[in-house]
């Protein structure tokens, strides 16, 4: 069993959900790896017992980039929960990877949600949040949240072109 703390919260991933466990122990070692199906050969995400595609159970688990854009977000500046009080404002972002994209159609690309990060995996500054929108370029960043236990944040990649003006929603 996987247990860890994240801002304050209890994480666990049981040990009779393998294929979740397997995911978290490999971001663990700071790699970001998916399963590709053994049949069809496509990639999935969230990890899953069997291929949505073909249904085919077998797969391997295989290292991708960890790069993407932004693809939507929401900001974040009214903490619902205390835990997040500290750390307003934050952008829960949904990435699209680079890895697969259009397949098998432009509309099932491999697609992540996750916090918007600083490179060290801190919650963004309002000043990198500022800097983010629609088309921004990401990269993963692995947060240490127990023991052999890391979750997949996103930050801005700076060896990546950014587009000049990513679209933000409207600010009052």
């Amino acid at each position: 069993m996987l247990q860890g703390e994240y801002l304050g919260f209890r994480l666990e991933v049981a040990e009779i959900d393998f294929e979740n466990e397997a995911f978290f122990e490999w971001c663990g070692k700071h790699e970001l790896r998916l399963q590709r199906c053994d049949a069809c050969g496509l990639l999935r995400y969230p990890p899953t017992t069997a291929c949505p595609w073909c249904g085919e159970p077998e797969s391997t688990w295989e290292p991708v980039e960890g790069k993407g854009t932004l693809h939507s977000y929401a900001e974040v500046h009214h903490a619902i929960l205390p835990q997040f009080r500290d750390h307003l404002p934050y952008m829960m972002v949904l990435v699209e990877l680079d890895s697969q994209r259009d397949q098998p159609t432009p509309d099932e690309a491999i697609r992540f949600t996750g916090d918007l990060a600083e490179p060290d995996g801190s919650l963004a500054s309002a000043e990198t949040i500022r800097r983010a929108g629609i088309g921004s370029r990401l990269r993963v960043v692995f947060k240490d949240v127990g023991d052999g236990f890391a979750i997949p944040l996103w930050t801005l990649d700076e060896s990546a072109a950014q587009p000049p003006q990513p679209w933000r929603y409207p600010q009052e």
